[in-house]
């Protein structure tokens, strides 16, 4: 397959976007499920010292969107609804954890005998989530998605 073939293939079939809604979905499962394994009390304990409103019910909503959102996204179901719900959850912890500590994700401070150690995270990755979820929101379903399944049944 020569190069122009690949390519076509890749952007009129809309398949280079099937990687980057695996990846954002898995993604924000994984935090999800993170949170929920870590104890949702500890995430209300972190809204808390954000001053949060109603830390408790935040917390679990918190852990909802991103575990059903991100399983939701694997699948390709609700793509352009779930975006909004899911870049604001992005934008607040960029605002409220992230923006003090500058662009950059990682922040190498040293090499130890216990290995890496990091300095505070910046809000670069909460920017790479945010503009995946624009491409994901604004595009058509991608394949092997429910999405496109669904808009394929209905056209019938």
């Amino acid at each position: 397959m020569n190069s122009k073939s690949w390519r076509a293939v890749l952007g009129n079939e809309r398949w280079a976007l099937v990687g980057l809604r695996l990846l954002v979905g898995f993604g924000f499962a994984a935090h999800g499920y993170a949170k929920l394994e870590h104890g949702v009390d500890h995430f209300a304990q972190v809204l808390s010292a954000m001053q949060m409103p109603v830390p408790n019910t935040l917390a679990w909503l918190t852990v909802a969107v991103e575990l059903l959102g991100g399983v939701a996204l694997l699948v390709g179901a609700f793509v352009p609804t779930l975006c909004l719900p899911l870049a604001v959850l992005m934008l607040t912890a960029m605002f409220g954890v992230h923006l003090p500590y500058g662009f950059s994700a990682v922040k190498l401070r040293a090499i130890t005998a216990a290995g890496a150690q990091f300095g505070p995270v910046g809000y670069e990755l909460n920017l790479l989530y945010s503009m995946a979820l624009l491409v994901l929101a604004v595009s058509p379903p991608t394949p092997l998605s429910l999405d496109a399944w669904l808009a394929r049944r209905k056209s019938m």
